[in-house]
Protein backbone atom coordinates (compact mmCIF):
# COMPACT_ATOMS: atom_id res chain seq x y z
CA UNK A 1 0.00 0.00 0.00
CA UNK A 2 1.23 3.55 -0.68
CA UNK A 3 2.39 5.61 2.25
CA UNK A 4 -0.15 7.92 3.89
CA UNK A 5 0.38 11.49 2.70
CA UNK A 6 -0.91 14.88 3.70
CA UNK A 7 -4.24 15.51 2.02
CA UNK A 8 -4.05 18.70 -0.01
CA UNK A 9 -7.35 18.64 -1.91
CA UNK A 10 -10.79 17.01 -2.02
CA UNK A 11 -9.42 14.78 -4.79
CA UNK A 12 -6.67 13.51 -2.46
CA UNK A 13 -9.24 12.86 0.26
CA UNK A 14 -11.43 10.90 -2.15
CA UNK A 15 -8.52 8.72 -3.21
CA UNK A 16 -7.56 8.05 0.41
CA UNK A 17 -11.14 7.02 1.22
CA UNK A 18 -11.31 4.71 -1.84
CA UNK A 19 -8.01 3.07 -0.94
CA UNK A 20 -9.08 2.49 2.67
CA UNK A 21 -12.67 1.38 2.16
CA UNK A 22 -12.71 -0.30 -1.24
CA UNK A 23 -9.19 -1.23 -2.28
CA UNK A 24 -7.61 -2.60 0.90
CA UNK A 25 -10.23 -5.33 1.58
CA UNK A 26 -9.91 -6.62 -1.99
CA UNK A 27 -6.09 -6.68 -2.00
CA UNK A 28 -6.04 -8.55 1.32
CA UNK A 29 -8.14 -11.31 -0.22
CA UNK A 30 -6.62 -11.25 -3.69
CA UNK A 31 -3.21 -9.54 -4.13
CA UNK A 32 -2.32 -7.90 -7.43
CA UNK A 33 -0.40 -9.91 -10.03
CA UNK A 34 2.89 -8.15 -9.28
CA UNK A 35 4.35 -5.47 -7.07
CA UNK A 36 5.24 -3.04 -9.86
CA UNK A 37 3.55 -2.38 -13.20
CA UNK A 38 5.68 -0.74 -15.90
CA UNK A 39 5.50 0.62 -19.42
CA UNK A 40 7.71 -0.75 -22.18
CA UNK A 41 10.08 2.08 -21.18
CA UNK A 42 10.24 0.59 -17.64
CA UNK A 43 8.45 3.59 -16.11
CA UNK A 44 6.09 2.74 -13.25
CA UNK A 45 2.35 3.01 -13.92
CA UNK A 46 0.10 3.94 -11.02
CA UNK A 47 -2.84 1.77 -10.06
CA UNK A 48 -5.31 4.58 -10.65
CA UNK A 49 -5.29 8.08 -12.11
CA UNK A 50 -7.65 10.73 -10.77
CA UNK A 51 -8.12 14.52 -10.89
CA UNK A 52 -5.31 14.75 -8.34
CA UNK A 53 -2.85 13.59 -11.03
CA UNK A 54 -3.76 16.39 -13.41
CA UNK A 55 -4.04 19.32 -11.02
CA UNK A 56 -0.93 20.87 -12.64
CA UNK A 57 -2.52 20.61 -16.12
CA UNK A 58 -4.46 23.71 -17.08
CA UNK A 59 -6.96 23.15 -19.89
CA UNK A 60 -6.56 26.51 -21.61
CA UNK A 61 -2.76 26.61 -21.23
CA UNK A 62 -1.81 22.97 -21.75
CA UNK A 63 -4.61 21.13 -23.53
CA UNK A 64 -6.96 23.56 -25.26
CA UNK A 65 -8.87 22.75 -28.45
CA UNK A 66 -7.81 20.94 -31.64
CA UNK A 67 -6.23 23.33 -34.12
CA UNK A 68 -5.30 25.82 -31.40
CA UNK A 69 -2.03 26.48 -29.55
CA UNK A 70 -0.34 24.47 -28.07
CA UNK A 71 -1.88 21.84 -30.39
CA UNK A 72 -1.84 19.06 -27.80
CA UNK A 73 -5.12 17.76 -29.23
CA UNK A 74 -4.01 17.97 -32.87
CA UNK A 75 -3.15 20.55 -35.50
CA UNK A 76 -6.46 20.26 -37.38
CA UNK A 77 -9.78 21.34 -35.81
CA UNK A 78 -11.62 18.49 -37.54
CA UNK A 79 -9.05 15.73 -36.94
CA UNK A 80 -9.71 12.84 -39.34
CA UNK A 81 -13.29 13.94 -39.97
CA UNK A 82 -11.96 16.21 -42.71
CA UNK A 83 -9.18 13.99 -44.12
CA UNK A 84 -7.75 10.63 -43.11
CA UNK A 85 -4.05 10.18 -42.52
CA UNK A 86 -1.89 9.32 -45.54
CA UNK A 87 -1.48 5.55 -45.82
CA UNK A 88 2.15 5.36 -46.87
CA UNK A 89 3.61 1.84 -46.96
CA UNK A 90 7.43 1.69 -46.94
CA UNK A 91 8.57 -0.28 -49.98
CA UNK A 92 11.79 -1.00 -51.79
CA UNK A 93 13.68 -4.15 -52.76
CA UNK A 94 15.81 -5.61 -55.53
CA UNK A 95 15.88 -3.69 -58.77
CA UNK A 96 14.07 -0.43 -59.60
CA UNK A 97 11.77 -2.45 -61.90
CA UNK A 98 10.65 -4.71 -59.04
CA UNK A 99 10.07 -1.81 -56.66
CA UNK A 100 8.21 0.16 -59.34
CA UNK A 101 5.85 -2.81 -59.72
CA UNK A 102 5.32 -2.93 -55.92
CA UNK A 103 4.57 0.82 -55.88
CA UNK A 104 1.91 0.40 -58.55
CA UNK A 105 0.46 -2.65 -56.76
CA UNK A 106 0.07 -0.68 -53.51
CA UNK A 107 -1.42 2.36 -55.26
CA UNK A 108 -3.94 0.11 -57.01
CA UNK A 109 -5.04 -1.29 -53.62
CA UNK A 110 -5.71 2.04 -51.95
CA UNK A 111 -2.35 3.33 -50.72
CA UNK A 112 -2.33 7.12 -50.85
CA UNK A 113 1.41 7.93 -50.77
CA UNK A 114 4.69 6.22 -51.63
CA UNK A 115 7.65 5.67 -49.31
CA UNK A 116 10.98 4.50 -50.74
CA UNK A 117 13.36 2.14 -48.95
CA UNK A 118 16.89 2.21 -50.39
CA UNK A 119 19.43 -0.58 -50.02
CA UNK A 120 22.50 -0.32 -47.80
CA UNK A 121 25.03 0.59 -50.52
CA UNK A 122 22.78 3.46 -51.61
CA UNK A 123 22.38 4.62 -48.00
CA UNK A 124 26.16 4.66 -47.63
CA UNK A 125 26.82 6.43 -50.93
CA UNK A 126 28.26 3.51 -52.92
CA UNK A 127 27.39 2.29 -56.41
CA UNK A 128 26.28 -1.28 -57.10
CA UNK A 129 29.65 -2.12 -58.67
CA UNK A 130 31.68 -1.08 -55.62
CA UNK A 131 33.49 -3.93 -53.83
CA UNK A 132 31.91 -2.57 -50.61
CA UNK A 133 28.45 -3.27 -52.07
CA UNK A 134 29.07 -6.99 -52.50
CA UNK A 135 26.24 -9.07 -51.01
CA UNK A 136 24.04 -6.08 -50.16
CA UNK A 137 22.69 -4.82 -53.49
CA UNK A 138 18.89 -4.72 -53.38
CA UNK A 139 18.73 -6.69 -50.14
CA UNK A 140 17.27 -4.19 -47.63
CA UNK A 141 15.78 -1.81 -50.16
CA UNK A 142 15.95 -0.79 -53.79
CA UNK A 143 19.34 -0.29 -55.45
CA UNK A 144 19.88 3.16 -56.98
CA UNK A 145 23.27 4.13 -58.40
CA UNK A 146 22.41 6.78 -60.97
CA UNK A 147 19.67 8.82 -62.60
CA UNK A 148 19.05 5.86 -64.92
CA UNK A 149 17.88 3.79 -61.92
CA UNK A 150 15.71 6.62 -60.60
CA UNK A 151 14.03 6.98 -64.00
CA UNK A 152 13.00 3.33 -63.90
CA UNK A 153 11.96 3.49 -60.24
CA UNK A 154 9.34 6.16 -60.95
CA UNK A 155 8.39 5.14 -64.47
CA UNK A 156 4.65 5.72 -64.97
CA UNK A 157 4.26 7.45 -61.58
CA UNK A 158 3.42 11.17 -61.98
CA UNK A 159 5.61 12.93 -59.40
CA UNK A 160 3.59 16.13 -59.61
CA UNK A 161 0.53 14.22 -58.36
CA UNK A 162 1.86 11.50 -56.01
CA UNK A 163 3.47 12.43 -52.69
CA UNK A 164 6.69 10.45 -52.14
CA UNK A 165 8.74 9.97 -48.97
CA UNK A 166 12.38 8.94 -49.31
CA UNK A 167 14.25 7.33 -46.43
CA UNK A 168 17.81 8.41 -47.12
CA UNK A 169 20.19 10.41 -44.96
CA UNK A 170 23.92 10.82 -45.59
CA UNK A 171 23.53 11.08 -49.41
CA UNK A 172 20.06 12.70 -49.15
CA UNK A 173 20.92 15.75 -51.24
CA UNK A 174 22.05 13.49 -54.11
CA UNK A 175 18.87 11.39 -54.09
CA UNK A 176 16.80 14.58 -53.88
CA UNK A 177 18.64 15.87 -56.96
CA UNK A 178 17.90 12.61 -58.82
CA UNK A 179 14.24 12.78 -57.83
CA UNK A 180 13.93 16.37 -59.03
CA UNK A 181 15.62 15.65 -62.35
CA UNK A 182 13.23 12.74 -62.96
CA UNK A 183 10.32 15.07 -62.18
CA UNK A 184 11.84 17.64 -64.53
CA UNK A 185 12.02 15.03 -67.29
CA UNK A 186 8.33 14.27 -66.68
CA UNK A 187 7.55 17.95 -67.22
CA UNK A 188 6.56 18.49 -63.58
CA UNK A 189 6.46 21.92 -61.98
CA UNK A 190 8.90 21.99 -59.03
CA UNK A 191 6.51 24.28 -57.17
CA UNK A 192 3.83 21.57 -57.22
CA UNK A 193 5.97 18.62 -56.13
CA UNK A 194 5.22 17.37 -52.62
CA UNK A 195 6.87 14.72 -50.52
CA UNK A 196 9.45 14.26 -47.81
CA UNK A 197 13.18 13.56 -47.62
CA UNK A 198 14.32 11.95 -44.39
CA UNK A 199 17.68 13.76 -44.48
CA UNK A 200 18.13 13.49 -40.68
CA UNK A 201 21.86 13.05 -40.27
CA UNK A 202 21.97 13.70 -36.52
CA UNK A 203 20.08 10.52 -35.69
CA UNK A 204 22.63 8.58 -37.76
CA UNK A 205 25.40 9.59 -35.37
CA UNK A 206 23.09 8.90 -32.42
CA UNK A 207 21.53 5.60 -33.42
CA UNK A 208 21.44 4.18 -36.95
CA UNK A 209 25.16 4.66 -37.76
CA UNK A 210 24.79 5.15 -41.54
CA UNK A 211 26.98 8.20 -42.00
CA UNK A 212 29.54 9.33 -44.56
CA UNK A 213 30.99 12.73 -43.66
CA UNK A 214 31.94 14.38 -40.34
CA UNK A 215 29.02 15.93 -38.46
CA UNK A 216 29.51 19.61 -39.26
CA UNK A 217 29.87 19.40 -43.08
CA UNK A 218 27.03 16.87 -43.06
CA UNK A 219 24.87 19.47 -41.29
CA UNK A 220 25.86 22.00 -43.96
CA UNK A 221 24.47 19.66 -46.65
CA UNK A 222 21.18 19.47 -44.74
CA UNK A 223 20.95 23.26 -44.56
CA UNK A 224 21.68 23.42 -48.30
CA UNK A 225 18.54 21.36 -48.95
CA UNK A 226 16.52 23.64 -46.64
CA UNK A 227 17.60 26.70 -48.57
CA UNK A 228 17.12 25.14 -52.02
CA UNK A 229 13.67 23.68 -51.30
CA UNK A 230 12.43 26.87 -49.63
CA UNK A 231 13.26 28.80 -52.81
CA UNK A 232 12.49 26.27 -55.54
CA UNK A 233 10.38 23.34 -54.20
CA UNK A 234 8.19 25.07 -51.58
CA UNK A 235 5.70 22.22 -51.06
CA UNK A 236 8.43 19.64 -50.41
CA UNK A 237 9.60 18.72 -46.89
CA UNK A 238 13.42 18.71 -47.05
CA UNK A 239 13.73 16.83 -43.75
CA UNK A 240 11.84 14.35 -41.64
CA UNK A 241 13.44 14.42 -38.21
CA UNK A 242 13.40 10.78 -37.18
CA UNK A 243 12.86 9.38 -33.73
CA UNK A 244 12.03 6.02 -35.24
CA UNK A 245 15.62 4.80 -35.46
CA UNK A 246 16.47 6.25 -32.06
CA UNK A 247 13.69 4.11 -30.58
CA UNK A 248 14.72 1.04 -32.57
CA UNK A 249 18.23 1.38 -31.12
CA UNK A 250 16.81 0.88 -27.62
CA UNK A 251 15.71 4.33 -26.46
CA UNK A 252 12.72 4.75 -24.18
CA UNK A 253 9.64 6.61 -25.41
CA UNK A 254 10.80 9.66 -23.47
CA UNK A 255 14.30 9.54 -24.96
CA UNK A 256 12.84 9.14 -28.45
CA UNK A 257 10.69 12.22 -27.85
CA UNK A 258 13.43 14.33 -26.28
CA UNK A 259 16.28 13.52 -28.65
CA UNK A 260 14.11 13.80 -31.76
CA UNK A 261 12.66 17.17 -30.86
CA UNK A 262 16.08 18.47 -29.75
CA UNK A 263 17.49 17.32 -33.11
CA UNK A 264 14.72 19.37 -34.70
CA UNK A 265 15.69 22.40 -32.63
CA UNK A 266 19.31 21.95 -33.76
CA UNK A 267 18.29 21.93 -37.44
CA UNK A 268 16.22 25.07 -36.92
CA UNK A 269 19.15 26.81 -35.21
CA UNK A 270 21.53 25.90 -38.03
CA UNK A 271 19.00 27.17 -40.57
CA UNK A 272 18.59 30.45 -38.69
CA UNK A 273 22.37 30.82 -38.40
CA UNK A 274 22.57 30.39 -42.18
CA UNK A 275 20.21 33.34 -42.61
CA UNK A 276 16.94 31.50 -43.25
CA UNK A 277 13.63 32.86 -41.95
CA UNK A 278 12.05 30.59 -39.33
CA UNK A 279 8.56 31.15 -40.70
CA UNK A 280 9.68 30.30 -44.24
CA UNK A 281 11.57 27.02 -43.77
CA UNK A 282 10.39 25.49 -40.49
CA UNK A 283 6.82 24.76 -41.74
CA UNK A 284 8.41 22.27 -44.15
CA UNK A 285 10.17 20.35 -41.34
CA UNK A 286 8.29 17.16 -40.50
CA UNK A 287 8.88 14.44 -37.93
CA UNK A 288 8.88 10.66 -37.92
CA UNK A 289 8.03 8.71 -34.76
CA UNK A 290 7.92 5.07 -33.71
CA UNK A 291 4.70 3.40 -32.55
CA UNK A 292 5.68 0.79 -29.96
CA UNK A 293 3.67 -1.68 -27.90
CA UNK A 294 2.75 0.42 -24.87
CA UNK A 295 -0.50 1.88 -26.16
CA UNK A 296 -1.07 4.81 -23.81
CA UNK A 297 2.59 5.77 -23.52
CA UNK A 298 2.80 6.19 -27.29
CA UNK A 299 -0.34 8.34 -27.48
CA UNK A 300 0.95 10.58 -24.71
CA UNK A 301 4.29 10.89 -26.54
CA UNK A 302 2.65 12.24 -29.69
CA UNK A 303 0.48 14.71 -27.77
CA UNK A 304 3.50 15.97 -25.80
CA UNK A 305 5.52 16.34 -29.00
CA UNK A 306 3.06 18.81 -30.47
CA UNK A 307 2.89 20.81 -27.25
CA UNK A 308 6.65 21.02 -26.79
CA UNK A 309 7.36 21.96 -30.42
CA UNK A 310 4.82 24.76 -30.51
CA UNK A 311 6.13 26.31 -27.31
CA UNK A 312 9.80 26.02 -28.29
CA UNK A 313 9.18 27.57 -31.72
CA UNK A 314 7.30 30.48 -30.17
CA UNK A 315 9.49 31.08 -27.12
CA UNK A 316 12.96 30.15 -28.41
CA UNK A 317 12.74 31.27 -32.05
CA UNK A 318 10.00 33.91 -31.86
CA UNK A 319 8.03 32.19 -34.63
CA UNK A 320 4.92 34.03 -35.77
CA UNK A 321 3.32 31.72 -38.34
CA UNK A 322 0.80 29.20 -37.09
CA UNK A 323 2.25 26.59 -39.47
CA UNK A 324 5.68 27.03 -37.87
CA UNK A 325 4.19 26.14 -34.51
CA UNK A 326 2.36 23.04 -35.78
CA UNK A 327 4.31 19.79 -35.57
CA UNK A 328 3.42 17.35 -38.35
CA UNK A 329 4.59 13.75 -38.14
CA UNK A 330 4.65 10.37 -39.81
CA UNK A 331 4.42 7.19 -37.75
CA UNK A 332 5.74 3.69 -38.38
CA UNK A 333 4.96 0.68 -36.26
CA UNK A 334 7.90 -0.77 -34.34
CA UNK A 335 10.05 -3.10 -36.40
CA UNK A 336 12.05 -4.02 -33.31
CA UNK A 337 8.87 -5.42 -31.68
CA UNK A 338 8.31 -7.99 -34.44
CA UNK A 339 9.25 -11.56 -33.61
CA UNK A 340 10.51 -14.48 -35.66
CA UNK A 341 8.69 -16.78 -33.24
CA UNK A 342 4.97 -17.12 -34.04
CA UNK A 343 5.19 -14.38 -36.70
CA UNK A 344 1.43 -14.15 -37.25
CA UNK A 345 1.25 -12.58 -33.77
CA UNK A 346 2.92 -9.58 -35.40
CA UNK A 347 -0.33 -8.74 -37.20
CA UNK A 348 -1.91 -8.05 -33.80
CA UNK A 349 1.08 -6.04 -32.57
CA UNK A 350 1.03 -3.89 -35.70
CA UNK A 351 -2.71 -3.22 -35.41
CA UNK A 352 -2.41 -2.03 -31.82
CA UNK A 353 0.62 0.12 -32.57
CA UNK A 354 -1.09 1.65 -35.62
CA UNK A 355 -4.16 2.44 -33.52
CA UNK A 356 -1.93 4.30 -31.05
CA UNK A 357 -0.53 6.38 -33.91
CA UNK A 358 -4.03 7.24 -35.09
CA UNK A 359 -5.30 8.12 -31.62
CA UNK A 360 -2.18 10.25 -31.21
CA UNK A 361 -3.06 12.24 -34.34
CA UNK A 362 -0.45 11.16 -36.90
CA UNK A 363 -0.51 12.75 -40.38
CA UNK A 364 0.69 9.62 -42.15
CA UNK A 365 1.25 6.02 -41.18
CA UNK A 366 3.23 2.96 -42.23
CA UNK A 367 2.24 -0.42 -40.86
CA UNK A 368 4.93 -3.10 -40.82
CA UNK A 369 4.25 -6.43 -42.46
CA UNK A 370 4.10 -9.46 -40.16
CA UNK A 371 6.98 -11.20 -41.94
CA UNK A 372 9.53 -8.38 -41.62
CA UNK A 373 11.40 -10.09 -38.78
CA UNK A 374 12.22 -12.76 -41.35
CA UNK A 375 12.78 -10.83 -44.58
CA UNK A 376 11.49 -7.99 -46.70
CA UNK A 377 7.68 -8.26 -46.96
CA UNK A 378 5.90 -10.33 -49.57
CA UNK A 379 3.04 -8.81 -51.58
CA UNK A 380 0.51 -10.66 -49.39
CA UNK A 381 2.04 -9.47 -46.13
CA UNK A 382 2.29 -5.88 -47.39
CA UNK A 383 -1.38 -5.97 -48.40
CA UNK A 384 -2.42 -7.22 -44.92
CA UNK A 385 -0.46 -4.34 -43.40
CA UNK A 386 -2.25 -1.85 -45.65
CA UNK A 387 -5.64 -3.44 -44.91
CA UNK A 388 -4.88 -3.00 -41.19
CA UNK A 389 -4.83 0.76 -41.67
CA UNK A 390 -7.96 0.69 -43.80
CA UNK A 391 -9.86 -1.31 -41.17
CA UNK A 392 -8.83 1.17 -38.46
CA UNK A 393 -9.97 4.04 -40.68
CA UNK A 394 -13.23 2.58 -41.96
CA UNK A 395 -14.53 0.12 -39.34
CA UNK A 396 -13.50 1.10 -35.82
CA UNK A 397 -15.04 4.56 -35.44
CA UNK A 398 -11.85 6.03 -33.96
CA UNK A 399 -11.67 8.65 -36.73
CA UNK A 400 -15.14 10.00 -35.93
CA UNK A 401 -14.07 12.40 -33.17
CA UNK A 402 -10.96 14.50 -32.50
CA UNK A 403 -8.50 13.36 -29.81
CA UNK A 404 -10.96 10.87 -28.27
CA UNK A 405 -8.67 10.16 -25.29
CA UNK A 406 -8.19 13.83 -24.43
CA UNK A 407 -9.29 14.48 -20.86
CA UNK A 408 -8.39 11.00 -19.64
CA UNK A 409 -6.65 11.44 -16.29
CA UNK A 410 -4.09 8.83 -17.32
CA UNK A 411 -3.41 10.29 -20.77
CA UNK A 412 -3.17 13.87 -19.55
CA UNK A 413 -0.86 12.90 -16.67
CA UNK A 414 1.36 10.87 -19.01
CA UNK A 415 1.46 13.71 -21.54
CA UNK A 416 2.61 16.13 -18.83
CA UNK A 417 5.21 13.63 -17.59
CA UNK A 418 6.54 13.24 -21.14
CA UNK A 419 6.73 16.99 -21.61
CA UNK A 420 8.56 17.58 -18.32
CA UNK A 421 11.02 14.74 -18.97
CA UNK A 422 11.81 15.94 -22.50
CA UNK A 423 12.42 19.51 -21.34
CA UNK A 424 14.78 18.18 -18.67
CA UNK A 425 16.79 16.48 -21.45
CA UNK A 426 16.73 19.77 -23.40
CA UNK A 427 18.40 21.52 -20.46
CA UNK A 428 21.14 18.89 -20.25
CA UNK A 429 21.82 19.08 -24.00
CA UNK A 430 21.82 22.87 -24.01
CA UNK A 431 24.32 22.80 -21.14
CA UNK A 432 26.63 20.72 -23.35
CA UNK A 433 26.44 23.37 -26.08
CA UNK A 434 23.73 21.90 -28.31
CA UNK A 435 22.93 18.61 -29.98
CA UNK A 436 25.99 18.50 -32.24
CA UNK A 437 28.25 18.98 -29.22
CA UNK A 438 26.23 16.46 -27.19
CA UNK A 439 26.68 13.85 -29.93
CA UNK A 440 30.40 14.58 -30.15
CA UNK A 441 30.59 13.97 -26.40
CA UNK A 442 28.53 10.75 -26.71
CA UNK A 443 25.70 11.85 -24.42
CA UNK A 444 22.61 10.58 -26.27
CA UNK A 445 24.47 7.45 -27.36
CA UNK A 446 25.26 6.48 -23.78
CA UNK A 447 21.72 7.21 -22.60
CA UNK A 448 20.27 4.90 -25.27
CA UNK A 449 22.82 2.17 -24.58
CA UNK A 450 21.87 2.11 -20.92
CA UNK A 451 18.12 2.00 -21.68
CA UNK A 452 18.57 -0.84 -24.16
CA UNK A 453 20.62 -2.78 -21.60
CA UNK A 454 18.03 -2.32 -18.86
CA UNK A 455 15.18 -3.38 -21.15
CA UNK A 456 17.01 -6.53 -22.23
CA UNK A 457 17.63 -7.43 -18.59
CA UNK A 458 13.91 -6.94 -17.88
CA UNK A 459 13.02 -9.31 -20.74
CA UNK A 460 15.48 -11.92 -19.52
CA UNK A 461 14.08 -11.68 -15.97
CA UNK A 462 10.57 -12.03 -17.35
CA UNK A 463 9.51 -8.61 -16.05
CA UNK A 464 8.75 -7.59 -19.62
CA UNK A 465 6.71 -10.17 -21.52
CA UNK A 466 7.12 -10.89 -25.23
CA UNK A 467 4.38 -13.31 -26.20
CA UNK A 468 5.79 -16.33 -27.99
CA UNK A 469 9.36 -15.53 -26.92
CA UNK A 470 9.70 -15.54 -23.12
CA UNK A 471 6.10 -16.55 -22.41
CA UNK A 472 3.62 -18.79 -24.26
CA UNK A 473 6.43 -20.14 -26.42
CA UNK A 474 5.97 -23.26 -28.55
CA UNK A 475 8.51 -25.96 -29.24
CA UNK A 476 7.22 -26.45 -32.76
CA UNK A 477 6.15 -23.46 -34.82
CA UNK A 478 3.00 -24.07 -36.85
CA UNK A 479 3.41 -23.65 -40.58
CA UNK A 480 6.24 -22.07 -42.52
CA UNK A 481 5.86 -18.43 -43.54
CA UNK A 482 6.71 -17.74 -47.19
CA UNK A 483 9.38 -15.05 -47.46
CA UNK A 484 10.72 -12.78 -50.17
CA UNK A 485 14.19 -13.83 -51.30
CA UNK A 486 16.50 -11.39 -53.12
CA UNK A 487 19.06 -13.31 -55.14
CA UNK A 488 22.50 -12.21 -56.26
CA UNK A 489 21.34 -11.66 -59.85
CA UNK A 490 20.07 -8.26 -58.73
CA UNK A 491 23.63 -6.97 -58.49
CA UNK A 492 24.45 -8.28 -61.96
CA UNK A 493 21.45 -6.48 -63.47
CA UNK A 494 22.24 -3.27 -61.62
CA UNK A 495 25.90 -3.31 -62.65
CA UNK A 496 24.84 -3.91 -66.26
CA UNK A 497 22.58 -0.82 -66.25
CA UNK A 498 25.28 1.21 -64.51
CA UNK A 499 27.85 0.29 -67.15
CA UNK A 500 25.38 1.11 -69.92
CA UNK A 501 24.65 4.54 -68.41
CA UNK A 502 28.38 5.27 -68.12
CA UNK A 503 29.04 4.24 -71.72
CA UNK A 504 26.31 6.55 -73.05
CA UNK A 505 27.09 9.70 -71.08
CA UNK A 506 29.43 12.60 -71.85
CA UNK A 507 32.48 11.86 -69.67
CA UNK A 508 33.80 15.40 -70.02
CA UNK A 509 30.50 16.85 -68.76
CA UNK A 510 30.61 14.47 -65.79
CA UNK A 511 34.18 15.48 -64.88
CA UNK A 512 33.36 19.17 -65.16
CA UNK A 513 30.23 18.80 -63.02
CA UNK A 514 32.08 16.90 -60.30
CA UNK A 515 34.84 19.52 -60.20
CA UNK A 516 32.23 22.26 -59.93
CA UNK A 517 30.64 20.38 -57.00
CA UNK A 518 34.00 20.12 -55.23
CA UNK A 519 34.59 23.86 -55.63
CA UNK A 520 31.13 24.67 -54.27
CA UNK A 521 31.67 22.41 -51.26
CA UNK A 522 35.15 23.81 -50.55
CA UNK A 523 33.89 27.39 -50.82
CA UNK A 524 30.93 26.80 -48.50
CA UNK A 525 28.43 27.54 -51.27
CA UNK A 526 25.07 25.80 -51.56
CA UNK A 527 25.88 22.42 -53.11
CA UNK A 528 22.40 21.62 -54.51
CA UNK A 529 22.74 23.37 -57.93
CA UNK A 530 26.07 21.65 -58.63
CA UNK A 531 24.68 18.30 -57.42
CA UNK A 532 21.70 18.62 -59.79
CA UNK A 533 24.03 19.46 -62.65
CA UNK A 534 26.12 16.35 -61.90
CA UNK A 535 22.99 14.18 -61.76
CA UNK A 536 21.78 15.55 -65.12
CA UNK A 537 25.12 14.50 -66.60
CA UNK A 538 24.53 10.97 -65.18
CA UNK A 539 27.31 11.16 -62.64
CA UNK A 540 26.70 8.24 -60.31
CA UNK A 541 25.81 8.32 -56.64
CA UNK A 542 29.23 6.94 -55.74
CA UNK A 543 31.06 9.50 -57.89
CA UNK A 544 29.16 12.42 -56.38
CA UNK A 545 29.69 11.16 -52.83
CA UNK A 546 33.37 10.54 -53.56
CA UNK A 547 33.70 14.15 -54.73
CA UNK A 548 32.29 15.31 -51.40
CA UNK A 549 34.42 12.79 -49.50
CA UNK A 550 37.48 14.38 -51.11
CA UNK A 551 36.44 17.76 -49.66
CA UNK A 552 34.86 16.82 -46.34
CA UNK A 553 36.64 13.60 -45.38
CA UNK A 554 35.06 10.61 -43.62
CA UNK A 555 33.55 10.33 -40.16
CA UNK A 556 34.98 7.84 -37.70
CA UNK A 557 33.05 7.32 -34.50
CA UNK A 558 35.15 7.71 -31.36
CA UNK A 559 34.92 5.19 -28.54
CA UNK A 560 32.56 6.45 -25.85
Amino acid sequence: MPETKELNSPADASVERWERETLEPVIKKRPERRQRFETVSLDEVNRLYTPADVEAVDFERDTSFPGEFPYTRGIHPTGYRGKLWTMRQFAGFGTPEETNARFKYLLEHGQTGLSVAYDLPTLMGYDADSPLSEGEVGKCGVAVSSLADMEVLFDGIPLEEVTVSQTINAPASVLLAMYLVVAEKQGADFRKISGTLQNDILKEYIAQKEWIYPIRPAMKLVVDTFEFCTRHVPKYNPISVSGYHIREAGATALQELAFTLRDGVEYVQWGVDAGLDVDEFVPRISFFFNAHNDFFEEIAKYRAARRIWSRVMRERFNAKSERTLQLRFHTQTAGVSLTVQQPLNNIVRVAIQALAGVLGGTQSLHTDAYDEALALPTDRAALIALRTQQIIAEETGVANTVDPLGGSYFIEALTKKMEDGALDYFEKIDALGGMVEAIEKGFPQREIQESAYQYQKAVERGDQTIVGVNKYSMEEEQGAVPILVINEEVRDRQVERLERAKSQRDSGAVSNALEKLKRAAAAGDNTMPATIEAVRAYATLGEICDALRDVYGLYEEPAF
